[in-house]
Parts: structure tokens; sequence; C-alpha cells
């Protein structure tokens, strides 16, 4: 065969080769980019809730805060904190003595007016007879009986008296109401306390506890018995859910907010009385869907979501635009744009295009 002839030969091999590759690539240009693989997951309507956190402090009803109805300098300490006491047992001691010696100067004076008061006893009945028999006159005999009855008058009230010192005396030695556990003991002995002071708690266990919650004055027409209350932790779940049962008929003017109080189970002893925790409360709620905050993207001040639907034979990437609403954990509350029963995709969103194929994965 000429030299000629196979170099044409060859030179039509390599057209048809070139031909044939450049075929296939036009080919798979027109079938579009490969499918994208990305999770998906069904939206699926939930019951969120419309709140706002404030913080609450927790007391307990069974806890009595001990403080002297008098005044003076500490003497005497009988128990120590965390001891448990029986009612009626002696706590603590303030100095007595300056009213033992009222109760005893008062008592000398009964007792001094007690002998005024017979002797005057005795001149008005010596008075009676020797009126009756006509020795002495009417006048004499009513200067007798008005001094038996002003000396009767005063042992009286010196009686009155002394029981009111006696009570006050009693005061002095500070007694625990009910049976239950000592707590902290600020005083020591020496100290001056007054009716302001506060000596001491003794706690009985047990019970529920009250959440003191102070709700702003321009949320007055939203509070009401039976709203619910979520007690959250340091992460923000809830721990314990509760109701509210008293709203405050008044503002508080210092402050300008309402008290509300609500009732919080404490079987497990999770909280202390006196402790400060975040309370949530929830004002409404109702169904709407939520997404993960990984699915959401922004551009140009708007916010986007992107959902697997199907388009002939595959499925393909739609953008959204979406309002959203609170955020709830890890979730944000849609509330236009998204629909129950839609797949969300929740992963890879920064490489995605509105109608690019995808591969949906759960």
């Amino acid at each position: 065969m000429p030299r000629r002839v196979l170099k044409f030969i060859c030179l039509g091999a390599l057209l048809a080769v070139v031909g044939c590759s450049k075929q296939d690539s036009n080919a798979k240009a027109a079938g579009g980019p490969p499918a994208f693989p990305v999770k998906v997951q069904t939206l699926q309507a939930q019951l969120v809730p419309e709140t706002t956190e404030y913080l609450a402090t927790l007391k307990s009803r069974n806890v009595s805060a001990l403080q002297p109805q008098v005044e003076g300098e500490v003497t005497k300490i009988f128990v120590h904190s965390g001891q448990r006491v029986e009612a009626g047992t002696p706590v603590l001691e303030i100095d007595p003595r300056r009213q033992e010696a009222t109760v005893n100067n008062q008592e000398a004076t009964f007792r001094s007016r007690q002998a005024t008061l017979e002797l005057n006893r005795v001149e008005y009945e010596r008075r009676k007879k020797l009126y009756a028999a006509g020795v002495i006159a009417k006048a004499d005999l009513d200067t007798a009986q008005s001094a038996y009855e002003v000396s009767k008058a005063d042992v009286e009230a010196l009686q009155a008296g002394i029981r009111e010192q006696q009570v006050q005396l009693h005061y002095y030695t500070v007694r625990s109401p009910m049976t239950g556990i000592v707590g902290d003991v600020p005083v020591h002995v020496g100290d001056r306390v007054s009716n302001q002071t506060l000596l001491t708690t003794v706690d009985r266990g047990g019970g529920e506890l009250e959440a003191y919650v102070y709700v702003p004055a321009e949320r007055s027409a939203a509070v009401h018995s039976g709203l619910p209350v979520e007690l959250l932790d340091d992460q923000g779940k809830p721990v314990a859910r509760a109701q509210v049962f008293f709203v405050s008929p008044q503002v508080d003017t210092t402050t300008q907010t309402i008290l509300l109080k609500a009732r919080v189970p404490n079987t497990n002893q999770r909280f202390r009385n006196d402790q400060t925790v975040h309370a949530r409360l929830i004002w409404s709620e109702r169904k709407a869907p939520v997404i993960p905050v990984t699915a959401v993207s922004r551009l140009s001040g708007k916010t986007f979501a992107f959902v697997a639907e199907q388009q002939g034979q595959q499925t393909v990437a739609r953008q959204k635009i979406i309002q959203l609403g609170d955020l709830v954990g890890n979730d944000y509350v849609v509330l236009s744009g998204l629909q129950p029963g839609e797949r969300l995709i929740t992963t890879s969103i920064q490489f995605l295009a509105d109608g690019m194929p995808v591969v949906p994965q759960s």
C-alpha cells in the first residue's frame, strides 16, 4: 500500500476518535452537573411557646426566720447550725437582767400597794360600823371608801403591768416555733440585736417552694392565674413546670413590677430556699414547624432555606425565603415560607443553588 494512502487512513481514524470524544463531552454537558448528596428531614409541626424569661426567687413555706421581739445583747446561744430542734426549744438568749430588774421592782411596788390596800380595807370596814352606829358623819365614811377604791385600782393596775413585763421577759429567750433544722446563725455572743436582726432560720424540710417572679407593669394585661411557668437550669433547659396561682393586685411603685407566685414541686430537693433561678413565662403556645440553625442561610438581608423537591426524574434543591420567629434551643420557629411535610435540607447548604440536583439522604 502506498505511503500516501496509509497517511490518509491514519488521519481519518484520528478524526473519528476526536469526533466521538467530543460527542460524549457534549452529551455529559447536556445532562447537567452531577447530583450533590445532602441530608434531609421532614418538617413536623411542633408545639412552640411564646415566652419571656425573668429571674425568680424561690421561697419555702416551711422555713421560719427567727427575729427577736426585744433589743439587747446576746448572752447565750443554745444551738448550732444544722442541729435538729423540737418546737419550743430555746435557741438564743438576750440579756434579760434589765427586764428582770423591772419585773422585780414592780413586784416590790405591788406588795407595798397590797399592804396599803389591806390597811384601807380595814379602815373602810371600821368606819362602816361607826357610821351605822351614828358615831361618824357620812363624809368620813365616803373618804375611807374612796381611799380603799383608789388603792384597789392601783393594785389591779400593777398586776396588769407585772403580767405584761413578765410576758416581755419571756421574749428575751428566743425559742424555735416548730420542729426542724437550724440554719446559719450569723450572730455571736456579745452582739447587740434589734427586732430587725435575723438570728437564724428553722427549716421543717420537704414540701413545695413558691417562685416569686416580678413582671414589668406593662405586661399586666397578659398575666393571670394559671399562666404556665418553667424553671430553667444553667443550660436553659426546663427542669420544672408550674402555674401562677397569685397575681398581685397592685404594682410595686419602686420597681414598677407586678409580683407573680407559682408553686414549684421540690420532691427531689433540687432547689433551696432563697435560691435565684431563671423562670420562663409561657404567654401562649401554638403549632409551627421548626428548623435547625444549620439549615438557615442569609443573603442581602433575607433569610433562606433549601427543600428537596421532585422535578421529573431527579430531585433538586429549591431555595425558599422564610420568616423566622424565636430561637428555641438550637431550632428556629418558622413563621412563614415552609410547611409541615416538606423535606428540609440540613447539610451543605453553602454549596447549593436553586434548582441544583441533589441526592437526599436520611
